[in-house]
């Protein structure tokens, strides 16, 4: 036996260079596996519990937080939830807001194919539910500004161009935090009237237009505006200008919507921020204040943080910035699009035929879409990566579902998406499941397929936390960092 063992000795160590040499080779395959590129989730934490949120309703009023150079200013950016004031049962809001999700995607595909017609009743009609995702409860920031001196907590969203507010007098209104807006009290207040070019825009907005008929004789003056909802909820009032104070920075002569009749499920907010490209968006409006540009930072839902929406370039962020060109198509020219070239699992690249088609990049919508090859791609190359656990029954749109309840933290695969020119999104971690059931019994893979192949890719808030994204309308391009979202 010794002098086996003798023997052994010499002829390992004469093999130790192709030892070396194949031990390096397995490293290299574990690299480009992306074994390595994992992050750690804590599973198990109080905010999914049913609860009460440690702040009063009144401090779901955003503040200033800060003025940065004299063309830029950033207000704080809030989860409506977390501010709610309200004991929350966050079994029952997270399985709803799914299905409300899913109404918002359907409306947003519908406007998508309407843009196609020439026909101003089809545009109308597929138009009015991309605000409607708001309504819907599937916007889930909010930002409070000053509207001709009264604060007005409005859902920030970019899929949509019209800024409105519930106005006095109101017809019929939805109960919301704080008094209504209201124009008889206000010396800066002025009506838009339905001849002037401002109405005539309301067209490419919304798809409806005031047109300056007679009622009973009576010649209309107001510029009118109506938005229909596929559930039934609706808008409608007239357009008006007021100042509106964003932080620092007063606008004067901001045209809005003043809602006199409004039902849906707006949850306590006042109304809406629309940052879309239209000419009424209020990105579009300030153009010459902050240069066309704009940009936000969602914090995540379990921080129960507070993030920033920062008008101009001067924003606080430590990492480089990435930047995509936004795509121009007519088709699509209320959408922020950009080029998805490509996507990793755990460092694995992904390969697929839709590929390099656009896709949209909304903070209205939560859940991410995806094309159905990619999506297929996307959830063979995860459960390859995440593999051992225990699986669940599907979910409503969430198809890729696990038992994770024996589990205090698990390690996931990372998730990038790559856009033209190289720019590069990391899924936050937060970010990857979305907790149907917040014991864990239950959670999904956060993405989901669209039902056919042709529809329009969309980025939802839910992979853009931890993010800070940047909207550049002028120069025509979207910057990405990630960034602590936490202030």
């Amino acid at each position: 036996m010794s002098k086996k063992a003798t023997f052994l000795l010499p002829l390992n160590l004469s093999l130790a260079p192709f030892l070396l040499v194949l031990i390096y080779h397995l490293l290299s395959c574990v690299a480009v596996h992306g074994v390595q590129e994992k992050k750690i989730l804590s599973l198990h934490n109080n905010i999914w519990s049913p609860r009460k949120s440690n702040e009063a309703p009144s401090s779901c009023f955003s503040h200033n937080l800060g003025k940065g150079r004299e063309s830029s200013t950033t207000l704080e950016m809030k989860h409506r939830e977390i501010c709610s004031g309200k004991t929350i049962d966050w079994g029952k809001k997270l399985r709803r807001a799914l299905t409300l999700d899913n109404l918002r995607v359907q409306s947003l595909q519908l406007k998508i194919k309407a843009m196609s017609s020439s026909t101003t009743e089809s545009i109308s009609e597929a138009q009015t539910p991309l605000t409607s995702g708001m309504k819907l409860q599937t916007l889930n920031y909010i930002v409070t500004v000053d509207l001709g001196g009264r604060n007005m907590t409005l859902i920030v969203d970019t899929g949509s161009d019209l800024t409105w507010v519930q106005c006095q007098p109101c017809k019929s209104c939805y109960n919301q935090q704080g008094p209504l807006y209201d124009p008889s009290v206000s010396s800066s207040y002025k009506t838009v009237f339905c001849n002037s070019s401002t109405c005539q825009d309301l067209v490419e907005a919304t798809g409806n237009s005031g047109l300056c008929g007679g009622n009973n004789g009576v010649d209309k003056t107001t510029c009118d505006y109506v938005v229909n909802y596929g559930d039934g909820s609706y808008t409608r009032g007239d357009l008006g200008s007021e100042s509106i104070q964003l932080g620092d920075t007063k606008i004067e002569s901001f045209v809005f919507g003043c809602g006199r009749s409004n039902k849906g499920l707006f949850g306590g907010a006042s109304g809406l921020m629309g940052l879309g490209r239209s000419s009424v968006s209020l990105a579009s409006q300030t153009m010459k204040n902050f240069n066309g540009v704009f940009s936000y930072c969602l914090p995540s839902l379990e921080d129960g943080a507070s993030g920033s929406l920062s008008f101009g370039d001067d924003y606080k962020n430590s990492t480089s910035v990435s930047y995509t060109p936004l795509v121009q198509n007519p088709q699509l020219s209320s959408f922020y699009v950009l080029n998805l070239t490509g996507a990793s699992i755990g460092g694995v690249e992904l390969e697929s035929s839709s590929f390099g088609r656009g896709i949209l990049i909304d903070s209205g919508t939560v859940i991410t879409r995806l094309p159905p090859s990619i999506y297929k791609a996307v959830k063979t190359a995860f459960l390859k990566q995440f593999s051992g656990f225990p699986s669940a029954p599907s979910y409503s749109i969430l198809d890729t579902c696990f038992n994770l309840t024996s589990y205090e933290d698990v390690s996931i695969p990372t998730i990038k998406m790559i856009f033209q020119g190289n720019a590069e999104l990391e899924v936050d971690v937060t970010g990857v499941f979305y907790f149907v059931k917040p014991d864990a019994s239950l959670v999904c893979l956060a993405l989901a397929s669209l039902s056919y192949e042709n529809e329009v890719g969309i980025i939802g808030n839910y992979q853009q936390k931890n993010q800070r994204v940047i909207y550049d309308t002028k120069q025509e391009k979207l910057g990405i960092a990630g960034e602590n979202c936490s202030f």
